[in-house]
Order: C-alpha cells, then sequence, then structure tokens
C-alpha cells in the first residue's frame, strides 16, 4: 500500500503567489456586498417558516403496530420517534455495509495480501448482520423497513460524503480510514441512544439484541483506530503502511 501524500505542484495556496496577494484582497475589499448577513438571516428564516419536515414516518404496515402506536400516543409516548430512529440506524448500517466493501475493493487493489483486509472483512460482515437485525426490528414493532424515515433520509445525505471519499481513485489508505473512523464515530454514539431509546419504549428483548451490536461497534472503533495510527506512523516512519498494519491488533478486540 504504496499511495502516499507527496510533496508535488500544488499552487492552491496565497503564498504561492505572494504579488498577487496584495491584488486579491484589494479587489475583494472594493467589492460592494452583495448580500449581508441579516439578509442571509433572513433568507434562511423564511424558508425554515415555509419548510415542512423532512418527511414523514409511514403508518403501521400491521394491526399489531397500528396499536402499538394508539397505545403509545395514549399513554403519552412518542412511538413515531423510535421508528423513525430505527429506520435511521438501518440506513446507516447498510451504508456502513458498502462503506467497508468499498475500502476492501481498493485495498485489495493496492496490497492482496494485507493483514487488516482480515479484520475489515469481519467489520462488513457484521455491519450486514446488524442491518438485518434492525430490519427485523421493524418488523416486529409493525413498521416497513423498506420505508425511508425522516431520519434515514438525513442519515443518507450525511454519509454520502463518506462514500464519496473512499470509492475516490485518488484517496490513499490513511485518508480512507480517516472516513471510516468519522463513520464509526458517529454509529457508536448513535447505537448508545437507540439502546436508551428502545428500553425507554418497552422493548427490553431488542434493548439486549441493540446492546450486542452496539459492544461490536465499539470493537469496529477501536480496530479502526488503530489501523489508522500503524498505518500514518509507519508512513512518517518512512515504512510502508502494509508492514506497519501487518502487526497484530490488540487480542481483546478479536
Amino acid at each position: 500500500m504504496e499511495k502516499r501524500t507527496e510533496l508535488g505542484m500544488n499552487r492552491t495556496g496565497a503564498q504561492a503567489s505572494p504579488i498577487d496577494v496584495g491584488k486579491l484582497a484589494k479587489f475583494a475589499q472594493d467589492q460592494p456586498a452583495t448580500q449581508s448577513d441579516e439578509t442571509i438571516a433572513d433568507l434562511r428564516a423564511m424558508a425554515l417558516a415555509e419548510s415542512d419536515g423532512v418527511g414523514s414516518v409511514p403508518m403501521p404496515t400491521t394491526l399489531t403496530g397500528a396499536a402499538q402506536t394508539v397505545v403509545g400516543k395514549l399513554t403519552g409516548g412518542q412511538p413515531t420517534l423510535l421508528v423513525d430512529k430505527l429506520g435511521e440506524r438501518l440506513a446507516f448500517e447498510r451504508t456502513g455495509t458498502r462503506l467497508y466493501e468499498a475500502a476492501l475493493m481498493k485495498f485489495e487493489q493496492l496490497d492482496p495480501a494485507a493483514p487488516m483486509l482480515a479484520d475489515l472483512r469481519r467489520i462488513r460482515d457484521q455491519e450486514a448482520k446488524h442491518f438485518a437485525l434492525l430490519s427485523s426490528a421493524l418488523e416486529r414493532i409493525g413498521a416497513d423497513p423498506t420505508a425511508q424515515t425522516p431520519g434515514a433520509d438525513v442519515a443518507g445525505v450525511m454519509s454520502a460524503g463518506l462514500m464519496q471519499a473512499i470509492t475516490d481513485p485518488r484517496t490513499n489508505v490513511g485518508q480512507c480510514l480517516d472516513a471510516l473512523l468519522v463513520a464509526e464515530l458517529a454509529d457508536n454514539a448513535s447505537w448508545e441512544l437507540l439502546v436508551k431509546l428502545t428500553r425507554q419504549s418497552g422493548y427490553d428483548e431488542l434493548a439486549a439484541q441493540f446492546e450486542k451490536a452496539a459492544r461490536e461497534e465499539a470493537e469496529h472503533l477501536a480496530i479502526v483506530r488503530q489501523m489508522l495510527e500503524r498505518t500514518l506512523l509507519g508512513e512518517a516512519a518512512g515504512g510502508s503502511a502494509a508492514a506497519q498494519t501487518g502487526q497484530p491488533l490488540d487480542p481483546t478486540l478479536q
């Protein structure tokens, strides 16, 4: 895995052309502002007032689900919130599986024998199992796992940049691991919240299953952190990323 960040003909910084910096600054100062901060704030306030939410949670698809929704509202609960958050995690786990699949495709091309590949495959498979678990959970409470809830919509938008970073042919191992780390940090916090929300909603058995998934996600985060650290420190020391990532991971994470 030798695709590194090297010195090159990068001329994006102002210091690359110090003579023109003053001219550029003067030009910017001489141009009248087309919109003030107040105008932008007013436009955003108008858009907020006119806009609806990001979609809606669909009606329950079963009589059991409909009954649970009615009971939840009568007792002051918000069953639609749980469905929305389950849909959100479902969308994120689907993307997570695809993120690891895309990273594996790239890393296998760079070094088919890299030891890190086995851990990445295991994480990908667990992400897929978490997706299946969430899909089953939605069906169990009478919701449609194929529906895109508002939370799922927003999760898809947020994770789109991560997929672009990993599938970009120019990004190297360290940069791809950076993207996976961002995904795992968000995923861990969201799973912890989902466990609490599920238990508060009275689904103790589901909460126990989600706790197991949350523990596996914590392992994913620790492993990706180790991979990234060894990759970057190995590159900084002048060694290859493949050599550094060949060291065994923390046995407590296996």
